[in-house]
């Protein structure tokens, strides 16, 4: 029998990996079923679905290794992650799911979001007000209005598989629904900011850099206080913390 390998788990879902199948527990079943509909919707290769038997969702392993993961140097190809840029802007330029990103919210929201999180940093002495404030001012960029665009709303380099210098397929898709394309862009390079240039070049539009960068301050802001409350760490080298220092 092959083992039993605990891939994630917090209070709000869980992934085991038993041989070539993935088992995903969630309790909130209108999660899984944007994960299952966006797959099947999306134009990029995606798990196949084995069977759904809630709260258990039941993929195969795609072929191939993670792009990279954060804290870690990315030992894909720079050809690899210009194929990813070319792949996420084929999601991008699909129809959008006619749902909204879990993670999308008007400009307003997105500002009063984030500066409760700040102040949250700060009072609880989780973070140094002058980093977070220096992180703030470049996370401003990001709140902005934007073209909704089909996206996958946690493109973690954890969830894009490569095998030599091609996409074999993108999993986790929970988040996906109409949102911002440079969010995408930014939650695949963050922790790996040099590999910025290759993934634009592969995207092959004109990518606002100082927006993505935005992206990277504003995400790694709202993750920190989650990460460490869910057993995380944000402090670990290339992680979060060391995106924000990096800003100043």
């Amino acid at each position: 029998m092959d083992e039993v390998e605990v891939v994630v788990a917090h209070s709000e879902r869980a992934t085991l990996r038993v041989g070539d199948v993935f088992l995903k527990v969630d309790a909130d079943q209108a999660r899984v079923d944007v994960e299952v509909e966006a797959m099947s919707l999306a134009p990029v290769p995606t798990p196949e679905v084995l069977w759904r038997r809630p709260p258990v969702l039941a993929i195969a392993a795609l072929p191939g290794t993670a792009l990279g993961r954060l804290g870690e140097p990315s030992t894909a190809s720079s050809a690899a992650w210009t194929a990813v840029g070319a792949a996420v802007r084929r999601l991008h330029e699909a129809p959008p799911p006619p749902w909204p990103g879990r993670r999308r919210r008007d400009p307003g929201e997105w500002a009063a979001e984030l500066d409760r999180e700040c102040e949250l940093l700060v009072t609880n002495g989780v973070l140094p007000a002058d980093l977070v404030a220096r992180n703030r001012r470049v996370a401003e960029a990001a709140i902005r209005p934007y073209t909704p665009v089909f996206t996958h709303g946690d493109l973690q380099r954890e969830h894009v598989f490569v095998e030599g210098d091609e996409v074999t397929g993108v999993i986790d898709w929970s988040e996906a629904g109409a949102g911002d394309p440079l969010f995408d862009l930014a939650t695949l390079t963050l922790g790996n900011q040099g590999h910025l240039a290759e993934v634009a070049a592969g995207y092959g539009a004109d990518v606002d850099l100082d927006v993505v960068r935005a992206w990277w301050s504003s995400r790694a802001l709202l993750g920190v206080r989650w990460l460490v409350e869910h057993g995380f760490d944000p402090f670990a080298p290339g992680c979060e913390v060391d995106v924000l220092r990096a800003r100043m």
